[in-house]
């Protein structure tokens, strides 16, 4: 086990990491944050061979492992899929970490998980989120706000031909960049055996972030605010989709992404 070294992992304070999801959005970000630093970093996922829904490698991967970091996300956001995703997923990884000597294990989750439970998402993140805490790895679950990136795929679920209906609610939406960031922190500090926020510095609604997403893009779709209007199939409401006080906030500004990431791809074309 090893407990021995401290969380720092080894004398030099290298650790071995492995990041389940480490080929997608978040992962390959953290993957690469980390090793910049030195870290032993193992970006897990079905395509190097390790599955976490059927368990094919989990346990070969986590042999020395010091931390888990999971970013991994349902391929599917059916209800019954993502329920099935997230538990097969924890019960194939938590006793695989124990048996390993893991010593800290953390979890990207989500802001308002816990207020947005008419989603079967979200219900499949709760679920997710018992079965760590119920576990005997020390963990830290990192509820994250909407990244940047999302207002794509908000566009596309809410949009009927020209027109794009969403509710107005508040929402404080972060880089990707800012999140790799911040697991990082995490990664280097104690577990905390319970749940931190992470957001973007500035809450904005989301009918503005779609439309201010939609102008950089150059698409030109109308925008509806409708406070009737689901958000993923749940109803939501100013404090729905907001940090508490104590979140730990990033640094890149959503007008500053958009003019950087997308107004310039959209330039290029």
């Amino acid at each position: 086990m090893n407990a021995k070294n401290g969380m720092s992992g080894s004398p030099t304070g290298k650790m071995k990491i492995v990041i389940i999801g480490g080929s997608g959005r978040i992962g390959s970000r953290l993957a690469k944050v980390l090793g910049d630093k030195g870290h032993e970093v193992i970006a897990a996922s079905p395509s190097s061979g390790v599955n976490t829904v059927t368990g094919e490698g989990v346990a070969e991967a986590l042999v020395d492992a010091d931390v888990v970091v999971d970013v991994a996300n349902s391929p599917s956001f059916e209800d019954a899929a993502v329920l099935e995703f997230f538990t097969k997923s924890g019960k194939h990884l938590m006793p695989a970490e124990k048996t390993a000597g893991v010593r800290h294990h953390i979890a990207l989750s989500v802001v308002g998980t816990d207020r947005m439970l008419a989603s079967g998402y979200f219900r499949g993140k709760m679920a997710q989120e018992e079965l760590i805490a119920a576990s005997e790895v020390p963990y830290t679950i990192v509820r994250a706000t909407q990244f940047f990136d999302f207002a794509a795929a908000i566009s596309k679920t809410a949009a009927q031909g020209k027109t794009i209906t969403v509710p107005p609610a508040l929402m404080q939406p972060m880089s990707s960049d800012d999140v790799a960031s911040m697991l990082a922190d995490v990664v280097h500090s104690e577990p905390h055996n319970g749940m931190v926020e992470i957001a973007g510095p500035e809450p904005i609604r989301q009918d503005e972030f779609v439309r201010e997403y939609l102008a950089a893009s150059g698409d030109e779709v109308t925008v509806v605010a409708d406070p009737k209007a689901m958000y993923f199939g749940s109803a939501v409401n100013d404090r729905s989709l907001i940090p508490g006080a104590h979140a730990r906030h990033g640094k890149v500004r959503y007008k500053d992404w958009l003019k950087e990431t997308v107004a310039m791809a959209h330039a290029a074309k």
